[in-house]
């Protein structure tokens, strides 16, 4: 799956709204505090994260690259 930027960044719970992969913004942020989200490769718990072109998100079996 891709994701193409129009900003300088994303926060990463809205990241994970947009591309429907939760409901709610509630929901994304209760997956990111279950440790279940990786970027490049390391452990992401910041549910405000800035997702930057470049970046790569696993979220369970979903890989999500940023463009």
């Amino acid at each position: 799956m891709t994701y193409t930027l129009t900003d300088e960044f994303i926060e990463l719970y809205k990241l994970l709204k947009i591309l429907d992969l939760v409901d709610t913004g509630g929901q994304a942020k209760m997956i990111i505090e279950q440790e279940h989200v990786t970027r490049n490769g390391e452990l992401e718990t910041r549910k405000r994260a800035k997702i930057r072109k470049g970046d790569q998100i696993h979220v369970g079996d979903i890989v999500i690259n940023v463009n």
